[in-house]
């Protein structure tokens, strides 16, 4: 096996504990959990990390877990504000998504995102932690996004050879087809629902390669829409998502101005008795 590939991480099934003791997660709204709000908790998001993070909790004893993630955080903002608090937690697993919210802004250019990326793993993999990076996912299943197909295919690449570069452990989204579906979106076509960060929770386990109960799950079937239902749709998505997102661009606000990281101290985790979890219920398959 070569090392582009080695850096895929197949699963292997692995019959010990995992070695990770303290989780510190960076990020934008993708790490956040926008989309998946916590039924347990009002007003919090719970999203693929805490997923993560119940499981590896569950097959260790002293586990600790921090979340410095902001929604619409651009790379520059992640790197400046989340990577020194993030190495003063002294974790020894890390995950960094960033990148996104630059990468679908006209005029962005992949190659200098992933050089911001690359700063922010070098002083990351100074601290000796295990390293998470993400792929983006490949957008030609959707309409609004598929014209940045390209740039995320390009930044992909350099995130693949950062990996490499650095040892890092790649959860690929590109290659998860079965999120790109919209039934795994929230109502912004934008943001992971519940069942979309449970599937991302799972790549990511399988990328570390931990033994987890968690079980696919199949969405719903999708509804029948006439060509004029599915219009007035998509104007009542734009009205409500579409142009506010490209006010707040135009203005240079963003959704995460005045938002503080829900998790900034690694705590213990309490596990989340969550349908999907533990009985997958309606929704899950075999």
């Amino acid at each position: 096996m070569n090392e582009h590939d080695r850096s895929r991480t197949p699963y292997v099934p692995n019959e010990t504990q995992h070695p990770w003791r303290r989780f510190v997660a960076l990020g934008d709204s993708f790490t956040e959990g926008i989309g998946d709000p916590d039924p347990n908790h009002p007003g919090v998001h719970r999203g693929w990390a805490d997923r993560v993070a119940e499981v590896l909790a569950s097959q260790v004893d002293g586990f600790a877990y921090a979340n410095l993630a902001v929604r619409g955080k651009l790379i520059a903002q992640i790197v400046a504000d989340q990577v020194a608090p993030a190495v003063e937690l002294r974790p020894d697993l890390i995950s960094i998504c960033a990148g996104g919210n630059d990468v679908i802004r006209p005029g962005t250019d992949p190659d200098d995102i992933a050089g911001q990326l690359e700063a922010a793993v070098v002083d990351l993999a100074a601290t000796g932690a295990a390293i998470i990076v993400f792929t983006g996912i490949d957008t030609n299943f959707t309409p609004v996004f598929r014209p940045f197909r390209g740039k995320v295919a390009i930044y992909n690449e350099n995130v693949r050879t950062i990996a490499d570069k650095y040892d890092c452990i790649v959860a690929d989204q590109w290659a998860l087809k079965a999120v790109q579906d919209a039934r795994f979106f929230d109502d912004d076509r934008l943001h992971y629902n519940a069942l979309g960060h449970h599937e991302i929770a799972r790549m990511v386990l399988r990328a570390l390669n931990v033994p987890n109960d968690l079980l696919p799950m199949q969405p719903d079937p999708l509804p029948q829409r006439s060509w004029r239902e599915a219009r007035a749709e998509d104007l009542s998505w734009a009205r409500e998502h579409l142009v506010p997102w490209v006010l707040r661009r135009l203005r240079h606000q963003s959704s995460g101005d005045n938002i503080v990281p829900k998790r900034p101290e690694p705590l213990p985790v309490s596990l989340h008795e969550a349908p999907d979890a533990a009985q997958p219920g309606e929704h899950t398959t075999p």
